[in-house]
């Protein structure tokens, strides 16, 4: 099998979110699939196989199968525009969990568009103040994840999460968020409960995210830093329903994988 390794959301290896890429002729067992994201023991292992004009496509942490990912989006995107020979600036993934996702290039940039998540305003009770060593103004509930917001970027760039805390929650994992000082809003990820203690960029928070801050800086156009270690940076659309995420790739490693 072939095997691609992408950083995502970047314009430089060693940075952004790493993700493998598995082109598949036909589906192998999903147990496969796991141990196959276990052993790469990246944020995410994205497979796709040819569907017609269209590629269905599944997500894996090293420990689950997730609803959606975005970097691991973008980066079988690139693998499919740039080594897989894929016609066309536009590629229509299809979902199991999450539908239709088209992706289009668009110069070095290559655009997810994404459903906007549905998320409703949540009381911040002890469960959620309990997980950071910072208090937050406000806090939201999406389709999987829990959203903090905090008073300003030094708060995001240096809290401490307590990860016992926030596996206990009902949620894929917590995303904390402010205003930044040179991008419209800066964010970080937490989600130990998905075998990923913090995720250095990722797209899928973004559907939350997006919305959000287009709503509060009244203004559909967003640029965005995730503050991980490795850092990420994204552009966002917010489109109603939907929202499209931006970023770059680089390829890391092209190689095989051997399963007996």
């Amino acid at each position: 099998m072939k095997l691609y390794q992408v950083d995502a959301f970047t314009d430089r290896i060693f940075s952004g979110n790493p993700a493998a890429i598995c082109p598949l002729h036909q589906w192998l067992d999903s147990g496969l699939l796991q141990k196959i994201a276990m052993e790469n023991n990246l944020p995410e292992t994205a497979f796709y196989v040819p569907h017609g004009d269209a590629y269905e496509i599944r997500w894996f942490t090293p420990t689950v199968e997730v609803d959606l990912c975005g970097h691991a989006t973008l980066a079988a995107a690139y693998v499919l525009f740039h080594h897989e020979l894929h016609a066309g600036d536009t590629i229509h993934f299809l979902s199991p969990r999450s539908g239709e996702l088209i992706v289009r290039k668009q110069g070095e940039f290559i655009t997810l568009n994404f459903p906007t998540d549905a998320y409703q305003r949540t009381e911040l009770n002890d469960d959620l103040m309990g997980c950071f060593d910072r208090v937050p103004t406000e806090a939201f509930k999406g389709k999987t994840d829990y959203m903090l917001v905090f008073a300003d970027e030094d708060q995001i760039r240096t809290i401490k999460p307590d990860f016992e805390r926030i596996a206990e929650l009902d949620a894929r994992g917590v995303i904390v968020t402010a205003r930044g000082n040179e991008v419209d809003f800066v964010s970080r990820f937490f989600g130990p409960r998905t075998g990923i203690k913090e995720d250095p960029v990722t797209g899928s928070a973004h559907t939350t995210l997006i919305p959000y801050w287009a709503s509060v800086l009244d203004k559909e156009e967003l640029v965005a830093l995730q503050l991980s270690d490795r850092q990420g940076h994204l552009k966002g659309k917010y489109l109603g329903d939907r929202v499209e995420i931006s970023g770059q790739g680089r390829l890391y490693l092209k190689g095989e994988i051997y399963i007996g």
